[in-house]
């Protein structure tokens, strides 16, 4: 019997019991659908995350003390007190580093920022000029401050958009104001531009940026810097300038090859690895637990052919008896079962598809559907009707024609 033929005849099969059919299908479309829209949600995390990340600065580089080392094995210590970064270490990265791009020192402190009758808390981060570039932080207005205002401890100051939003009335022109930071006035020179908020749900434009000698000396009154902030020349060279930087400040601190560091280096690579890794556990988590509806779908599939099977005994003997072979019965009801799978796993991509896009509407959630994930399900769908359709199909193939017409 063609194969053509064997397919129509299971159509029509299917065709005649219309509610039946649609039913045993049910169970693989939810589990498609399923599938799909949790991958999609896994994936569209884990691409928020990176993009979030990489907004950071795909290549920066983070240096901040080691609070483990405290001296005669006493109590961890704040990472904002530890006393181990100094600008010497700026400057012997300045001067030996190799496949570093640019570098800033930093140091920030809590506060009021005051305008007027308005008043709004937030924090003042003191950096050089090279971190905007490190942080890949355009301005949206005004002017950055200089190498000349570092030197001179100038109390000047860019603003970020939600401080802006706190401290003047709509339409107001912040560029030239003056604002007060614990009661030490600042000029704003410039407006940075909107970022959003990280992977770790923190607002980035709720911030001052300032000389960080001004916020050394007339904000927190401290000779050191709490952190390095660096960038590698591009991603490729990343692995390398994190190496070769660490290995500058042991230099610079005077480490023995025994010692521990006195610091901690990250990178945005490590942090985008790490998120990813965990995102896509959740993935395949979330995957695996949809999954479960593609097994009971399999399993109302091989129980609708066990009863289709029964029903139809009767025309099985008389197709055997014009002269239809056993591999002619076992894949008509083979392809009834396939047709069955496939035909829900059509249904079950649109629903995931539709699911995926009302989750991001309404929940706000970002998903990502990837095409690697449809065609899994197309394959999982065929595997799931051979597999669950066989069993039922064989069966049928080996019932004796003779009792097979004497069946009632």
């Amino acid at each position: 019997m063609k194969l053509f033929n064997l397919i129509r005849i299971a159509l029509r099969a299917l065709q005649r019991n219309k509610l039946r059919a649609f039913l045993t299908m049910l169970g693989i479309i939810i589990g498609v659908g399923a599938v799909i829209a949790m991958v999609a949600i896994g994936q569209g995390s884990k691409k928020s995350i990176q993009d979030q990340l990489s907004s950071m600065g795909s290549n920066m580089i983070t240096v901040r003390p080691n609070s483990n080392q405290t001296p005669g094995g006493g109590a961890r210590l704040d990472v904002s007190t530890v006393q181990t970064l100094t600008l010497d270490d700026i400057k012997a990265i300045q001067n030996q580093a190799q496949y570093i791009n640019a570098v800033s020192p930093a140091v920030q402190g809590r506060g009021q920022v005051i305008n007027a009758a308005m008043n709004w808390p937030t924090t003042m981060q003191g950096v050089s000029p090279d971190f905007l570039t490190i942080r890949n932080w355009p301005l949206k207005e005004g002017v950055s401050f200089s190498d000349e205002d570092v030197n001179g401890a100038a109390k000047v100051c860019l603003i970020g958009q939600t401080v802006v939003d706190n401290i003047f009335d709509p339409g107001d022109d912040p560029v030239g104001k003056t604002i007060r930071f614990n009661k030490i006035p600042f000029k704003i020179i410039g407006v940075l531009a909107e970022k959003g908020e990280n992977a770790f749900g923190q607002d980035q434009d709720d911030i001052l940026l300032a000389p960080y000698t001004t916020v050394q000396k007339r904000i927190l009154a401290i000779p050191f810097i709490q952190t390095i902030y660096a960038s590698a020349l591009n991603s490729e060279t990343s692995e390398a300038a994190t190496q070769e930087l660490s290995q500058v400040l042991r230099t610079s601190h005077k480490l023995t090859n025994s010692e521990q560091d006195d610091f901690t280096v990250r990178t945005q690579a490590e942090l985008i690895s790490t998120f990813s890794s965990t995102s896509q556990l959740l993935t395949v988590l979330l995957a695996a637990i949809a999954g479960i509806s593609l097994l009971v779908g399999g399993i109302g599939i091989m129980n609708i052919m066990y009863v289709s099977v029964t029903e139809r005994t009767k025309e099985i003997g008389l197709r055997m008896a014009i002269g239809a072979k056993g591999i002619d019965i076992l894949m008509q009801f083979l392809i009834e079962a396939i047709v069955i799978s496939i035909t829900g796993g059509i249904l079950g991509v649109l629903l995931g598809l539709l699911a995926s896009k009302l989750i991001t509407v309404f929940l706000s959630w970002p998903t990502l559907v990837s095409e690697s994930s449809i065609i899994l399900s197309f394959v999982v769908c065929a595997i799931t009707g051979i597999f669950f359709g066989y069993y039922p199909a064989q069966k049928a193939s080996r019932l004796d024609p003779i009792e097979a017409l004497r069946y009632e």
